[in-house]
């Protein structure tokens, strides 16, 4: 009775992720629920790490996700919006989605931030960061920035359909 099915996971057999760029910024996290992935979208949790004097990733709001963090050991900040506070063990965190509140955790202690990370990962996702003024689109796999356009701002005249029907009428 060893064999597990693939729903199982033991965190101490999952490879853990490092990413860091910069001095201050990345961690790394533990896929919990490598068969939710196989289809975007659903439920996921990750066991993550954040070392002391870094941040994971940058202050941002999800139009889609919500995210949950519960925190295993360790302290951290967590930043809400406007609002700062300490969190540590025990504590739960909910980001909830489509609200424009952007939310950051960074460790700034000597010893590292445990947590449970969990949340979609939706293939749609659209996320703002407010501190750079950053956009990220999933589906289009990009993060810059958007600049204003006039609605009809780079389209041709006539537009491109009716040549595209001259093209299929003369096949």
């Amino acid at each position: 009775m060893n064999d597990r099915p693939p729903n199982v996971v033991n965190a101490d057999a999952v490879k853990e992720t490092v990413y860091r760029d910069g001095e201050h910024w990345g961690g790394s996290y533990k896929p919990l629920t490598p068969v939710m992935e196989q289809q975007k979208g659903r439920l996921g949790m990750n066991l993550s790490r954040l070392p002391p004097g870094h941040s994971g990733c940058p202050f941002h709001s999800h139009a889609l996700e919500d995210e949950i963090f519960y925190i295993l050991s360790g302290r951290g900040v967590f930043r809400y919006g406007d609002d700062i506070c300490e969190v540590g063990p025990g504590d739960c965190l909910s980001c909830p989605a489509g609200t424009g509140i952007a939310h950051q955790l960074a460790n700034p202690f000597d010893e590292e931030l445990v947590y449970l990370a969990a949340g979609p990962n939706n293939p749609n996702e659209v996320c703002r960061y407010p501190d750079s003024g950053k956009v990220m689109v999933r589906s289009l796999h990009q993060v810059g920035y958007l600049r204003e356009a006039p609605y009809m701002d780079g389209e041709s005249d006539p537009p491109r359909i009716f040549e595209l029907l001259r093209r299929q009428a003369s096949s």
